[in-house]
């Protein structure tokens, strides 16, 4: 694989992260690794907070004349004004919440076949995540994803839209783009991601990657060796596109995936002047969702597998511990 440049770390020397800024990459750029280390969420927090008490002392400082009784009304209502504008703001961000997540989006401009894999502690993940359309790309919305956007995602693409305009498009409407992670590739292999800018304290790794036709991403992930891991594994693996999907999400799994374990996985591929997707396979709920989405995707006869995906089933890692059980 090719030499990968880092770029960018919490702290004053990656401010690009922190804003939650795209990272942009051509079809023919060098393969691009963005890190992000667990940005400390506390900040939009401490505003909310601040314009609850602003609010309190302000209600205090009109009620100064006013009968006892009426005074105590007023500020009781001014302070569950306040409140309640602090809960919708966080609702906006906890209603939508597929986290803990790694996902690859590719293309093969040979084949005219797009496609994306997944895994993720939370079930069912396969369909929430990784979106793709034939003969336009792929897209992957994750860390308080936002599905409803796939589908315009793929069509702004397909109305020519440059990945870097159809992901600030999707983020000028959103009502917290600070909290999300997405990834569109289009099928001349350009890419774009956006990184979340309110990781959680304490998040082990965030980052993304972005190589020759594939763009991968994860949040509170093991560490760096996770994305690194899939991007070797998709450009070395001889076979198939969902060959190199699967053995990239399978190389992000023995590398140390998700801290906290993966529940769920899938994988979705679509082919050329195909209607919907040709492969569609998913692991929705399991100790070990990625190892078992392998073994049910090398055991089937899906016509998607190449070389790779014909060997008979092994297990890839077979000294790795069973990752954790999801909480």
């Amino acid at each position: 694989m090719s030499a990968v440049r880092l770029a960018g770390h919490a702290g004053a020397d990656a401010p690009l992260e922190r804003r939650g800024v795209s990272r942009v990459r051509r079809a023919d750029d060098a393969p691009h690794v963005a890190r992000h280390l667990g940005a400390d969420a506390l900040d939009s927090r401490r505003c909310r907070i601040g314009c609850v008490v602003r609010g309190v002392f302000w209600s205090g400082s009109i009620l100064v004349g006013v009968a006892p009784m009426n005074r105590m009304v007023m500020f009781g209502c001014g302070l569950l004004l306040c409140l309640s504008l602090f809960a919708s703001s966080e609702a906006v961000a906890l209603n939508q919440g597929i986290i803990a997540t790694f996902s690859i989006a590719s293309v093969d401009p040979e084949t005219g076949q797009c496609g994306a894999a997944v895994a993720s502690k939370f079930p069912a993940v396969g369909k929430v995540v990784a979106h793709a359309r034939s003969g336009v790309g792929a897209y992957c919305t994750q860390h308080y994803d936002i599905r409803a956007s796939a589908p315009r995602a793929l069509d702004l693409l397909a109305d020519k839209k440059t990945p870097e305009e159809t992901i600030a498009e999707i983020l000028r409407t959103d009502k917290a783009p600070g909290l999300r992670q997405l990834a569109i590739i289009d099928m001349k292999g350009q890419s774009a991601q956006h990184h979340p800018v309110n990781a959680p304290a304490g998040s082990n790794y965030w980052g993304g990657m972005s190589g020759r036709f594939y763009v991968c991403q994860g949040n509170t992930l093991t560490g760096r060796e996770v994305i690194v891991a899939m991007g070797k594994a998709y450009e070395e693996t001889k076979g198939s596109l969902a060959d190199r999907l699967m053995a990239a999400l399978v190389a992000g799994d023995c590398a140390g995936g998700d801290h906290r374990g993966r529940l769920a996985a899938g994988i979705r591929v679509c082919k050329k002047d195909g209607d919907g997707y040709w492969l569609d396979l998913h692991v929705d709920k399991s100790d070990d969702a990625v190892i078992e989405l392998h073994k049910n995707y090398v055991e089937s006869d899906h016509a998607a597998r190449g070389d790779w995906g014909k060997r008979p089933y092994a297990h890839p890692c077979p000294n790795r511990p069973v990752p954790k059980r999801p909480q």
